[in-house]
């Protein structure tokens, strides 16, 4: 049985303005959010919300990955969940 779960497809969260999606870790859970910016430089360019999920989705293993790390590291944001930055994503790409 795996230590991380992805129980969620990705979607668009319009007030963040970011896609999310589901980590769970035992009884905790959390969310994990990818900026339209930190997308953009992925992508070349400023992506729309169904872009930007469908990206996420495409690329699911990179994500999952560079969740896992921050996970690994301690390294939560203060509200318990993971902003995943385009640094985040090159050291899992690495």
């Amino acid at each position: 049985m795996p230590i991380f779960l992805f129980p969620d497809d990705p979607i668009w969260n319009e007030e963040a303005d970011a896609v999310e999606f589901a980590v769970q870790i035992g009884e905790y859970q959390g969310r994990v959010f990818v900026t339209r910016r930190t997308l953009q430089g992925i992508v070349g360019h400023t992506p729309k919300p169904d872009e930007a999920v469908q990206q996420v989705c495409m690329n699911r293993p990179l994500f999952e990955r560079a969740t896992e790390q921050r996970i690994m590291a301690r390294a939560l944001d203060p509200d318990a969940n993971i902003h995943l930055t385009g640094r985040d994503l090159h050291r899992a790409a690495g």
